[in-house]
């Protein structure tokens, strides 16, 4: 599921390429979330791993579309859900192409699915981009790493590909 805050340039906004192609849903109100789905927000304390393998699958993942650049309003706000962080990736989109955590929101979303453990749905989401393969690419090591972590493990993995 996505929720599009419409901030960004439509013909480069990935969630409304996943609903083209009928790998996500449009949630048109915040209180429409699923109040025990994960919730992709990079604001969150809490890291996603495959601990939240089990929410996954019952309730669903939704990720927040929003511009990077404003952001920090969006995802501040109290949002309902399991709200939880990506661990460090880097970016294969052409905007933003091996930055550090700003990932497009088809990145998160295969991100997401990959390290709770479904990588075959996690790969059908980048498969409508052409520079999906390069974000598997470019964290090959660190999403095997991720899902194999327990939450607890997770800041040491990050440490180990990313430094500080």
């Amino acid at each position: 599921m996505v929720y599009e805050f419409r901030q960004d340039d439509p013909k480069k906004c990935t969630s409304a390429k996943l609903r083209r192609f009928h790998l996500a849903t449009k949630l048109w109100n915040l209180n429409r979330i699923p109040p025990l789905s994960i919730v992709l927000n990079p604001a969150s304390s809490t890291t996603l791993s495959i601990d939240d393998r089990a929410s996954v699958e019952r309730h669903g993942i939704v990720a927040l579309d929003c511009s990077w650049n404003l952001s920090a309003d969006a995802l501040h706000r109290r949002i309902p859900g399991e709200n939880r962080r990506l661990p460090t990736l880097l970016a294969g989109n052409p905007t933003n192409y091996g930055t550090r955590e700003m990932l497009s929101t088809a990145e998160a979303l295969a991100a997401a699915l990959h390290i709770t453990g479904f990588p075959l749905q996690s790969e059908e989401i980048l498969s409508i981009f052409k520079w999906g393969r390069t974000f598997f690419s470019l964290n090959r090591s660190p999403l095997k790493s991720y899902s194999e972590s327990p939450r607890d493990k997770i800041t040491e993995r990050e440490q180990e590909y990313f430094g500080s």
